[in-house]
């Protein structure tokens, strides 16, 4: 029989393990940090295959209650095994072949012992019943948690976010974004005159006691923990067809019943034209099983897969608001475009570990590049993206630290998308680049991944050497600084602030206006140019994220 290690012993050298990957010694994180964060044996011994979620919500009360069957498969033989659950939630039972098993806690993590043990390859399933009154959140969706609220004309209305803070804040999960279950049913028990919306596809509606009526929601799907959720309200609902790619996709809409008259338009002038444009450049919508749904929640907007969240007041831009302060950003909703090109990023291609989020965030704010170059043309698109460099910090890398449930920089969405958009300048073709992006959705199609594996697939397909510029911009806050000096005729230049060994082409005005490509190095180059090029006149192209220095010694 395989020997455990004591919890004790193993977690002591998780921890240790995860605060040597640091990115600096100014950060501390805990046992529970590590509890959450690392894959220890007690989660990699199994991987889920279906849940059926069946949760019932006093909305009056702000409390819930019920039940989450775990379908297991065994990856390696084990007697334990960890799930998660807030541990201000009540774990009432763990059921497993009809008799209750042992189980402890420890900060949110739950520690199940079967009777005997579980041989590898084999299926299994238990039961958690639970309850409990969840975290409610001050500001979703940033601060995650239970939103229990009312419209205006003083209906209830209830949602929950909970990217970051962890799926297990509401229901028991194995709460790891590295295993996803293949499919879920979502069965929510909610007041009868009020509508219930989950992911998926709506299979059936039963009546209960007391007022009360279960919306049985079923997901085809691999689904991450945290996209799992649930919409609450007096809503209206309308229905249309978009011809995509893998033919006719579902589209359902749910506003609430008093902004339904100025949804219908709103919502009409983005969601076709945003899957037209993403289907073209990522590839077909990933949940066509599923369909898309597009739902209006008491916060302003999450990704919840085939059931995005909407609050953005049906407006123009970010709340009314341009992030990029061009002008383009208020041609669309921001929040339309955006969460809904988390389809692709963020749920179709999901990363393993937080730590990697800015895969899901660079790329999904790149969308919105995209969608407003398939509208306004190229120009408009390189304008939007340059504009949103603004709000750049450079404080932190984009990626957080490993094994402990921590994210990198919030720059993860506007230095992402200006490092997608420098690499589509070095690949210097786009239909090339275009390629990139459809073949990634389609290699890693329903996977998680590392962020490694999407560098390897980037430079493997494009055939560029990147493993330094991914360094500088992913794992490094400085920029490259292109510095230059041009007398008598002759441009010197290098590349400062850089990692070791690096090195970028990138296009720089050669003539007056007119852009050429060179290739710095750490060691200066000179060559000889126009004697119409001055230092004054000198630029180099603004598609390319780098600050550029005058050297006058």
């Amino acid at each position: 029989m395989r020997k455990i290690l004591p919890l004790t012993v193993i977690f002591f050298c998780l921890f240790i393990e995860s605060r040597a990957q640091l990115i600096s010694g100014k950060a501390n994180y805990t046992k529970a940090d590590t509890l959450r964060g690392m894959l220890t044996p007690l989660r990699t011994c199994y991987n889920i295959d279906y849940y059926h979620l069946d949760v019932k919500i006093d909305i009056e009360r702000k409390f819930i209650g019920g039940s989450n069957e775990f379908v297991f498969t065994a990856a390696q033989n084990f007697s334990k095994l960890q799930f998660d659950l807030f541990s201000n939630m009540k774990v009432e039972k763990v059921v497993y072949d009809g008799r209750e098993l042992l189980f402890e806690r420890t900060f949110n993590a739950v520690f199940v012992t079967f009777p005997k043990e579980i041989k590898k390859g084999s299926k299994g399933r238990f039961t958690v019943f639970y309850s409990g009154n969840p975290v409610v959140a001050v500001n979703p969706p940033w601060d995650g948690g239970f939103i229990f609220t009312k419209d205006r004309s003083g209906n209830p209305w209830v949602s929950v976010a909970c990217q970051g803070l962890g799926a297990s804040v509401w229901w028991p999960t194995k709460d790891h974004q590295s295993d996803e279950v293949d499919s879920l049913l979502i069965s929510v028990t909610a007041p009868a005159d009020l509508q219930t919306v989950a992911n998926g596809r709506l299979r059936s509606i039963v009546q209960k006691p007391g007022g009360y009526a279960q919306s049985n929601w079923f997901v085809s799907s691999p689904i991450n923990n945290y996209n799992v959720s649930l919409y609450i309200g007096k809503y209206a609902h309308w229905t249309d067809q978009y011809q995509g790619e893998n033919g006719s996709l579902s589209l359902d809409f749910w506003s609430l019943k008093e902004d339904s008259t100025k949804a219908r338009p709103h919502w009409d002038a983005d969601v076709k034209p945003m899957l037209k444009s993403f289907e073209h450049w990522f590839g077909p919508y990933p949940f066509y099983k599923d369909g898309y749904k597009l739902v209006q929640a008491p916060h302003l907007g999450m990704e919840h897969q085939s059931a995005v969240a909407y609050g953005n007041k049906f407006k123009k831009g970010y709340l009314g608001g341009d992030l990029s302060e061009t002008g383009w950003g208020l041609k669309f909703d921001f929040i339309t475009i955006h969460e809904s090109g988390h389809e692709w990023f963020g749920n179709n291609i999901t990363t393993k570990d937080i730590a990697d989020m800015w895969v899901h965030e660079g790329f999904t704010n790149y969308s919105e590049t995209l969608f407003t170059e398939s509208e306004y043309g190229k120009a408009a698109g390189s304008e939007y993206v340059i504009g949103i460099r603004k709000k750049i910090r450079n404080d932190i890398p984009l990626i957080g630290p490993y094994n402990v449930n921590h994210e990198g920089s919030g720059d993860m969405y506007y230095k992402g998308a200006n490092l997608i958009h420098l690499i589509r300048q070095l690949v210097d073709n786009d239909e090339k680049f275009r390629g990139l992006l459809r073949g990634l959705n389609k290699t890693f199609y329903h996977k998680t991944v590392t962020t490694k594996e999407i560098e390897t697939y980037i430079a493997t397909q494009s055939g560029l050497k990147l493993d330094k510029i991914f360094d500088q911009y992913l794992r490094h806050t400085q920029i490259p600084v292109l510095e230059y000096k041009i007398r008598n005729n002759q441009l010197s230049y290098r590349w400062a602030k850089t990692v070791k060994e690096f090195s970028m082409p990138v296009k720089v005005t050669l003539k007056k206006d007119i852009y050429n490509w060179i290739t710095p190095a750490a060691a200066w180059k000179t060559i000889p140019v126009n004697k119409e090029l001055t230092n004054e006149n000198f630029r180099a192209d603004l598609n390319f994220y780098i600050l550029t220095r005058r050297v006058d010694k």
